[in-house]
């Protein structure tokens, strides 16, 4: 079994065929998907995708780019009290996205330690999303107190990683990974422990190669975590074994026999 750790099958690309989408990921032999929040009107949607599929969980939060516009500010007790669900299994994405600069870094940053101090409260891990903004992160990530989340789509430096690490974070790659520019991504893939990998889709995005150009979906993950097998070293089926682990070890409300 493999499972896509960052996907958003609620994004229109994927909505409009989300049952195909949702069969092409089980026959590919993903027996996960976590559905990942960047919206606070996404919590609904999310969580009906969720209870309408046993292997759909789904994550709470408001990406960076957004936190400034109308209606997205939202506070530590309204992310807790959303985190009730029993299939919401992580808060997020939140975090600091420079490139872009979409949102005020003032308010991504209060948005960041909002998420950040919610997760702690509610016990669920975090996931990150960082751009071009390692030394806050960093930074925010050790003023918080931060223990338990994932630095998803990895595609920072090295000293990110490292230093996540020892904060007790794993590690997400995606598609990217698979690019043929990414050697230095593969360098730093290669250095992470066994035991804090995770593979993702970040679907609909960043498909990976041989699919590249095209709209990425769950099954895609079986490409990304070939590419991480043969950057470690090791073959498919130990790599979707110890991610596989890897995910239940961190987004620990999801409980492995949860699928029938």
């Amino acid at each position: 079994m493999l499972i896509d750790s960052h996907c958003h099958l609620d994004f229109p690309a994927l909505a409009k065929d989300r049952e195909g989408v949702l069969a092409r990921a089980r026959d590919a032999g993903i027996g996960r998907m976590l559905n990942v929040c960047t919206r606070r009107h996404e919590f609904v949607s999310l969580r009906a995708t969720a209870e309408q599929n046993v292997d759909v969980f789904f994550s709470l939060g408001v990406h960076p780019h957004h936190v400034s516009e109308p209606g997205e500010e939202i506070t530590v007790e309204e992310l807790v009290e959303a985190a009730q669900h029993p299939k919401a299994i992580a808060i997020g994405e939140t975090g600091l996205d420079y490139f872009y600069d979409r949102s005020p870094r003032d308010a991504q940053e209060r948005s960041f330690r909002n998420h950040i101090r919610a997760a702690k409260e509610a016990d669920l891990p975090v996931i990150i999303h960082s751009r071009d903004a390692e030394e806050d992160t960093l930074r925010i990530l050790k003023e918080e107190g931060c223990n338990s989340g994932v630095l998803h789509c990895f595609s920072s430096r090295r000293f990110l990683a490292e230093e996540g690490l020892v904060l007790g974070l794993y590690v997400s790659f995606s598609g990217m990974l698979t690019f043929k520019k990414s050697e230095e991504l593969r360098y730093v893939a290669r250095d992470i422990p066994f035991d804090r990998l995770l593979v993702e889709t970040d679907a609909p995005f960043l498909a990976p190669e041989p699919y590249r150009g095209k709209i990425c979906e769950p099954a895609y993950v079986v490409k990304t975590a070939e590419a991480l097998a043969t950057t470690k070293g090791m073959g498919l089926n130990e790599m979707a074994r110890q991610t596989t682990v890897n995910f239940f070890r961190l987004f620990r409300k999801c409980p492995p026999e949860a699928l029938k």
